[in-house]
Parts: structure tokens; C-alpha cells; sequence
């Protein structure tokens, strides 16, 4: 089932049962657009370092925003050895529009044309969208409401507001003290929303929540003060209910935060984190550092599938892939020795529709593959849960466990079998699982830069990328950054950056790229490439050497000149 604004409220007690009882977490999102068209000194690059590339990156996710978020709770069953349940949501989300609130965000045609593909639900989005916010806009949005200094902003609010208010005083020039009337259709923090214009416009009613909708009475002023200052539903307490309603899926972020004790799983989840940051903890700072204290203070046990299945791929021989699902494809085949042992993973009740279709780029059903085996976090895509205790009808995060075993718990299992061999197996349990991944935990695959991971638990590590070549053009006046990539391009792809007017750095992140164009370059009569040396090719350390010549022939000149004659 996909979770909307209406069925939030009611699964958050369920949600926060499965989250503290869970062994892990997989989580997938989906945004608006992923990385703006930026002028290209703003285009990320392999000459990135990670601090560049936070910075550059960093600018895209405050332009966009989530709309989905696919999340999988993987339970092992007790007394049942190497067996897990998962239980599979996807959330649709729309950023909070309330009071001094009213986000901007941004549409990327390619990401909209993507999600389409899928039969991403819009509407859903759009219309019934999951309210979030982060902690500056909680501060913000809390000291409004609680000291009666707020407005609605919303023209579609205004004027539903406006109609409400003429419904009601309409009905109190006819009605009499004790009378009520029901409003329905109203529900959410909208429902408070309405309640508190209602009060302060019309000093003789007072209003109740009820499920059928507001409830509207008619009372004495006298009464109307005693139940001001008496009742358990007066305004302070479901002034704080207003803002339980708005805060939305900011409030399972912070359940997600409080259980740290479980890992946090995902595929490239680099982009992931950054929208998790941004949209529910703090708009994300400009230092790099302080980003990585940050997000492990708040998960600090991460885990991303990407970097981990890139060292077991080449060390194994396994066949390029190029996403989570075929990652799990080739865990699945015959190519993998424990294909046919390892853990046991099953859908929770109601969680069927995954085991028998695939949803490829649903947030739950990718969510759920990072967690059995096999797809990418880099975004929270739609799906929704199928919990034992839930009475959900319809679910879209489920399809993959049921066909596929989990792609985390695969790979561990694999680098289990290779550490003890197919018959010294251990009693196999998810903390033994969690001690054969601990050399990949909190290291985050980082796409295009300079280094090709970031480690959230402390320094990053020296790159590992080709070396840089520089190429030398000559009898080509005027060329380009683009010319040059334009001219290899059919070759191999390479990042380029200019060093000077007749010299341009080349990158490329695969070492048989640079051993294949410095041969094909050798001897060529407009473009000579070689390997760059910073000590011998950097302009500042050209320039730095000059200056020093100079100052060095002016000393000694000084001293020869300075000399008295004998």
C-alpha cells in the first residue's frame, strides 16, 4: 500500500515497533531531480575533491526534493537460524506548506520522465503527500503556533478557510446555545488548522476533532472560557497536536535516528544522506567536515551495498554490472558458490505483490533490495508496508524478497564463505554477518571525483584513481575544454581541465583508459601526452620557481655589486 497524508498518523506506533526491533534498515529514495544544469565550472567532476564535490552536490539538493521514500525493516525470527522477515513501506512526501512555511523546490524533466516510466503516482505527491520539515523550520513553524503568531499563507487555504467561516457564522445567527454542526472532510494538521481560525474568529463556539470530521458548538462565553482553561482538548494541547500534524515524516526521521543501534543500508546512498540532512535534520552546512560529523552522529552505522559489492566483484570475477538489480541477478546465479545456502528472507503477511512482479525504481521495492540482495539507495522510491499487525490492502515494496535473497545479507554471506570456507561455517546470525562487513561500514561509494569513497567515521581515504596525463596541443590556436573531450571521446571518456592556454589535464576513473591513450598518442604530431608531475608541470610551482630565479640573480647581483673594492 502507498502511504499518503491520511494513513501516516495511524502506521506511526507499527512503524516505530518494527523499526526498534529490526536487526537492519534498507532505504531508497526518489527526488524531483537529481543534479541541476549547472554552467559547467559547477559540474562535478573526477578532479573533484570531496570537499568540492559536497559543495557542488550540495547546491542540487536544495533545489530539489523527495517525493518518495521506499524503506525495508528486516527482523530475523527467533528460533528460526538465518531466517528474516521484511517488511516493505513506501511514503509519499510533499514538503509542509503551514503558516510562515511555503517551500520552493524545482522539477528535472529527465527525473519526471524517469519516474513516469515507472507509473510513478503523482497525484499521490502531489495531493496526499506526507508533510516533513526540518529542525530550523520546527523551531520557526513551534514559536509561531504556540504564541498565536501565525498566518495562513496558502491561497487554496484562504479560501477554503473563507468558505468554512461563512458555513459556520451562517449557522449561528439560526442556532441556539448547546447547538452543534459537523464539518467533514477536513483531516490533518489542516483540520487544526481550521480549528484555530475558527476559535479566534468566533468567540461563541467551541470545536472538537472528531473522526466524522470538526464538530462545531455553540457556547455561552462563560462556558467557552471554562473550557478554555479545563478541557483536555484546550488550545495549548492541540496547539502541539498542530504541530505533531505538520512535522509529518520528520517525526519517523527521528524514530529512524533513535534506533543507531541498527544499520542503516543503502545502494550510492551519497545523495541519499544529503537529502535525509537537508530535508529533516538542518539545512546542510557549507563545511564538508561538519556534513560527515553530522550524518554519524546521526546513523552511525552505515552501510552501502555499491561499495561494497565493487571490492567483492573484482577480487570474485564477476561480470560488470551497472545497477542494484543486476547486482542481485548475478548473486542469484550460478556464478556465486553460496547461491544455494545462506540466509532466508520472507515477506511479512500482506507483503506478497514483490514475489510475484517486479516494481524496478518503486523506493520500497528498491529499498527492499538493498537489504536481500541486490538494488541502489541513491533514491527513496514508492512502495508501502506490509506489516503482521496492519490491515493494508494493497502493497508495492515486497515483490523482490520473496524471489531474490537480500542483497546485504548475499554479499555477507559470500565474504563469510570466503573467510571460513563452505564447510566451517559458523552458527550464522546477523551479528556475525555485521563483524564480516565491518571493513565496509560507514564508507559511502562517491560517484565522479576525486576519491572513489567517502568514510563517515573519519578521514577520507588518498584516491586511487589513474593518473593524471597532460596533454600538450600544438598548431591548434584556441581550442577548448570541449574540443579536447570531443577529441577522445570516441576513445575513451575523459574529465578535462584546462592548465594553461596551449595545456589541459586529463582524468579518466579506468587505468586501462590511460595506458590505452597514451599509446595511441605516442608520436603524435599536434597532441603530445605524457604523465602530469605536479613538481614539474603546476604553473603556481613554475611561477613560484621564477619568482625565486629572480629574487635569487637580483640577490646575488647585490652581493657582487655591493662588494668594496680590494
Amino acid at each position: 500500500m502507498d502511504v499518503g497524508a491520511d494513513e501516516f498518523e495511524q502506521s506511526l506506533p507499527l512503524l516505530q515497533e518494527l523499526v526498534l526491533g529490526a536487526d537492519f534498515v534498507g532505504l531508497d529514495i526518489e527526488f524531483t531531480g537529481l543534479r541541476s544544469n549547472q554552467s559547467r565550472p559547477q559540474q562535478i567532476s573526477l578532479f573533484d575533491l570531496p570537499s568540492e564535490w559536497y559543495l557542488k552536490t550540495r547546491q542540487s539538493v536544495q533545489q530539489f526534493t523527495i517525493c518518495q521514500i521506499g524503506l525495508s525493516v528486516f527482523s530475523s525470527i527467533e528460533g528460526e537460524s538465518n531466517k528474516y522477515v521484511a517488511h516493505s513501506c513506501n511514503f509519499f512526501l510533499f514538503p509542509t506548506t503551514f503558516g510562515v512555511l511555503d517551500s520552493e523546490f524545482s522539477f528535472q524533466a529527465s527525473s519526471v520522465q524517469f519516474l513516469n516510466q515507472y507509473g510513478f503516482d503523482y497525484n499521490k505527491f502531489l495531493k496526499n503527500g506526507i508533510p516533513y520539515m526540518n529542525e530550523e523550520q520546527e523551531k520557526k513553524i513551534k514559536h509561531n503556533i504556540l504564541t498565536g503568531n501565525w498566518k495562513v499563507r496558502s491561497s487554496l487555504d484562504k479560501d477554503q478557510i473563507k468558505v468554512v467561516i461563512d458555513e459556520v457564522t451562517r449557522w449561528l445567527d439560526l442556532a441556539e446555545e448547546g447547538d452543534w454542526m459537523t464539518l467533514p472532510g477536513i483531516a490533518g494538521f489542516q483540520a487544526f488548522e481550521i480549528q484555530l481560525v475558527l476559535r479566534q474568529a468566533l468567540p461563541n463556539i467551541w470545536t472538537v476533532l472528531r473522526d466524522q470530521g470538526i464538530i462545531v458548538k455553540k457556547v455561552s462565553k462563560q462556558h467557552r472560557w471554562y473550557l478554555e482553561n479545563t478541557s483536555c482538548d484546550r488550545e495549548s494541547c492541540w496547539k502541539e497536536k498542530i504541530l505533531l500534524s505538520a512535522r509529518g515524516f520528520s517525526v519517523f526521521f527521528q524514530m529512524l535516528v533513535k534506533a543507531q543501534k541498527q544499520p542503516l543500508v543503502g545502494h550510492n546512498m551519497m545523495t541519499d544522506l544529503l537529502h535525509l540532512h537537508e530535508k529533516f535534520f538542518r539545512p546542510l552546512p557549507e563545511s564538508y567536515d561538519q556534513f560527515k560529523l553530522n550524518i554519524h552522529n546521526l546513523f552511525p552505522v552505515l552501510i552501502d551495498t555499491k561499495n561494497v559489492t565493487k571490492d567483492i566483484w573484482k577480487e570474485l570475477n564477476f561480470p560488470r554490472v551497472s545497477n542494484l538489480s543486476e547486482v542481485y541477478e548475478v548473486l542469484n546465479s550460478d556464478l556465486n558458490p553460496t547461491k544455494n545456502s545462506g540466509p532466508v528472507i520472507i515477506h511479512a503477511s500482506k507483503c506478497e505483490k514483490y514475489a510475484e512482479t517486479k516494481y524496478p525504481h518503486e523506493a520500497a521495492y528498491d529499498a527492499f533490495l538493498c537489504g536481500s540482495g541486490g538494488l541502489h539507495i541513491t533514491e527513496i522510491k514508492r512502495g508501502f508496508a506490509c506489516f503482521d499487525k496492519g490491515s493494508w490492502s494493497r502493497l508495492d515494496v515486497c515483490y523482490i524478497s520473496s524471489i531474490l535473497s537480500p542483497v546485504l545479507l548475499k554479499v555477507a554471506h559470500l565474504l563469510l564463505w570466503r573467510v571460513h570456507g563452505a564447510g566451517s561455517l559458523p552458527e550464522l546470525s546477523f551479528p556475525l554477518y555485521l563483524d564480516v562487513l565491518a571493513p565496509y561500514v560507514n564508507q559511502v561509494n562517491l560517484i565522479r571525483a576525486g576519491v572513489p569513497k567517502i568514510n563517515f567515521s573519519g578521514p577520507d581515504y588518498p584516491s586511487i584513481r589513474p593518473p593524471i596525463l597532460l596533454l600538450s596541443v600544438r598548431r591548434w590556436p584556441g581550442v577548448s575544454e570541449q574540443q579536447v573531450y570531443r577529441e577522445f571521446q570516441n576513445l575513451c571518456k575523459f574529465d578535462v581541465r584546462r592548465l594553461s592556454r596551449s595545456q589541459f589535464l586529463l582524468l579518466t576513473n579506468k587505468f586501462k583508459d590511460a595506458r590505452s591513450i597514451l599509446r595511441e598518442y605516442r608520436g603524435h604530431p599536434t597532441l603530445q601526452i605524457s604523465l602530469y608531475r605536479y613538481w614539474r608541470h603546476s604553473p603556481d610551482i613554475n611561477c613560484l620557481l621564477q619568482v625565486c630565479g629572480v629574487v635569487a640573480t637580483w640577490a646575488l647581483l647585490a652581493l657582487v655589486l655591493g662588494r668594496p673594492d680590494p
